[in-house]
């Protein structure tokens, strides 16, 4: 490997192995939480993330991450990184160390090969969606399985709801049809639906028709939802979002959601504070 793609990736194993579960420096979470029973919104465009190109990566963050620092974006609830990741052909992320974290991947495009020191040797591919409960501590690869074709996928980590948990392992396919006009459960606190997390969240993945209309509906009171969209446009609550814009909602039972044009979403329901 070329020195400066070895100095990128140690840059990057020294921020994987910061970032243990322990929060620090982050904002008083208190501000998720107001008396008042409106709804509140935080809208992140795609063009505010933290960006970084390393050569074999090309990286963009929507939270603080590695070297982008942005004290207004350290979390969003349990939610602690969203990344958007763009893998070179033969490239990826050599083994480093996690712990008190659950990691979900969700592949968008191209092939992604896991391997772990728990033994779990996988190759996570478009519709599919993996997670790995950090726990006590894993070590983990992530690699680009093919030589030629490039890998994009999303990296989220989440607090989890206990610390110490014995490492877990897992991931589940999905039909992309039955995201069509609908609003797919692809990680749930139970497992039940989607993999299981250790935590108070549900993702859900939507493919929606240009002008169909929907309704989300939280889990209770002290939960949010990230909304961020993947393709296309929608708008949430009257809000327009765009390809890879955010929007962070709490104090809220329920979203309305309007697909703009034909458009692809992912959204992450949280606890606001855990």
């Amino acid at each position: 490997m070329h020195p400066t793609a070895l100095l990128s990736l140690a840059l990057l194993v020294s921020a994987f192995a910061g970032f243990n579960g322990v929060a620090l420096d982050v904002p008083n979470q208190s501000q998720f939480i107001m008396s008042d029973s409106r709804p509140q919104y935080v809208y992140h465009a795609a063009e505010s993330r933290g960006h970084a190109d390393h050569g074999w990566l090309k990286t963009y963050h929507s939270f603080s991450f590695a070297s982008w620092h942005n004290p207004e974006r350290m979390h969003f609830g349990a939610l602690r990184v969203l990344n958007d990741d763009y893998v070179s052909g033969g490239a990826g992320f050599q083994t480093h160390p996690h712990d008190n974290m659950e990691i979900v991947s969700i592949p968008l495009s191209g092939d992604l090969e896991h391997g772990d020191n728990m033994g779990n040797t996988a190759v996570i591919r478009s519709g599919d969606v993996q997670i790995m409960s950090a726990g006590t501590g894993v070590m983990h690869s992530e690699k680009n399985h093919n030589s030629d074709d490039a890998v994009r996928f999303l990296q989220i980590w989440m607090y989890p709801n206990q610390r110490d948990l014995t490492p877990a392992y897992d991931q589940e396919s999905f039909s992309m049809e039955s995201e069509r006009n609908e609003l797919l459960c692809v990680v749930s606190p139970d497992g039940e639906q989607g993999v299981k997390i250790h935590q108070t969240s549900w993702f859900h993945l939507g493919a929606w028709d240009n002008a169909h209309k929907g309704a989300y509906q939280l889990h209770g009171a002290g939960q949010g939802v990230y909304a961020f969209v993947l393709e296309g446009s929608i708008e949430i609550d009257g809000k327009p979002l765009g390809r890879r814009d955010g929007l962070g909602i709490w104090d809220a039972e329920s979203i309305a959601i309007t697909a703009t044009d034909d458009a692809r979403f992912l959204l992450m329901e949280v606890p606001m504070k855990w």
